[in-house]
C-alpha cells in the first residue's frame, strides 16, 4: 500500500466512525473538510471502498432515505450505497489512532491525524504532535544551514521564495508549542480532580484544549507546499 492510499484509507474510516455515508457524501467531506485531500483524485476513493469492504472494515447497504427508496421505479437508477464501519473496522481505525510512528509526523498524514484529534487519546495527541515539533525543527534547521551556505550564490527572488518557506516552517513551529502547552496544561486540570478536570469525550474520554487563535498567527496549512 502506498503511503497515499493508506492516507486515504485512515481519513475514510475515520468519516464513517462518525455516520454512515453515501461515496458522494465522503467525497464532499474529504474535499471540504479535511484540507490534506483537496488535490485527490475522485477515482481513488471507489477502488479504496471496494478494498475496506474486501477486508470487513467497511459494509455496503442500500440506501434508506424515502429519496433512495423512491429512485430505482421513478428514475431507473439503482439506489445509492451507503457505506458503514463495521466492528472490525472500528477496531482497525482505534488501532491506527493508537500509532505514533514517524509516518505520523510527515506533511499529509499529519494533516489527516490532527482532524481525528477529537477521537484520539491525549497521550497519543502529546506523542504526534511533540514529533512533528521536532521533525519540523530539523527541517527549519537544515533549510538555515542550506540558505547560508547558497546565500550569495542566490537572486532575489530565489532568495525571497527561501525565506518565506522558512517562515512557514516557523509558524507551525509556533502552533504546534501552543498546541503542546494547551494539552499538558489540559492534562494538568484533568489531573487536579473534578473541578479541574477536562470534559471526557466518548472515545478518548479525554478531550483537549485548543489554544485560543492569535490574529496575528493563523493556524498554517499542514499540507502547504511551502513547508516541504
Amino acid at each position: 500500500m502506498s503511503r497515499r492510499s493508506g492516507i486515504l484509507e485512515f481519513a475514510v474510516l475515520g468519516l464513517l466512525r462518525e455516520s454512515p455515508m453515501h461515496g458522494y457524501e465522503l467525497r464532499k467531506r474529504l474535499n471540504t473538510s479535511l484540507g490534506v485531500f483537496r488535490a485527490f483524485s475522485y477515482g481513488s476513493l471507489y477502488p479504496c471502498l471496494k478494498t475496506l469492504v474486501a477486508n470487513g472494515w467497511l459494509i455496503e447497504e442500500s440506501g434508506t432515505a424515502a429519496a433512495d427508496a423512491l429512485a430505482a421505479p421513478l428514475s431507473g437508477r439503482r439506489a445509492k450505497i451507503v457505506y458503514r464501519l463495521t466492528a472490525e473496522g472500528k477496531e482497525h481505525f482505534e488501532e491506527l489512532l493508537s500509532q505514533t510512528g514517524p509516518d505520523a509526523y510527515e506533511d499529509e498524514h499529519f494533516a489527516a491525524r490532527f482532524a481525528f484529534f477529537g477521537q484520539t487519546s491525549r497521550d497519543v495527541r502529546m506523542r504526534v504532535l511533540e514529533g512533528r515539533r521536532s521533525r519540523l525543527e530539523e527541517r527549519l534547521e537544515k533549510m538555515r544551514a542550506s540558505l547560508a551556505r547558497t546565500r550569495e550564490r542566490l537572486d532575489d527572488y530565489t532568495l525571497e521564495l527561501q525565506r518565506h518557506g522558512m517562515e512557514s516552517v516557523e509558524r507551525e513551529v509556533r502552533w504546534l508549542n501552543e498546541l503542546i502547552e494547551s494539552e499538558r496544561a489540559g492534562r494538568d486540570q484533568h489531573r487536579s480532580g473534578p473541578e479541574g478536570s477536562a470534559q471526557q469525550n466518548s472515545t478518548s474520554g479525554e478531550s483537549g484544549v485548543l489554544p485560543r487563535r492569535r490574529g496575528s498567527n493563523p493556524p498554517p496549512d499542514a499540507s502547504d507546499d511551502t513547508a516541504k
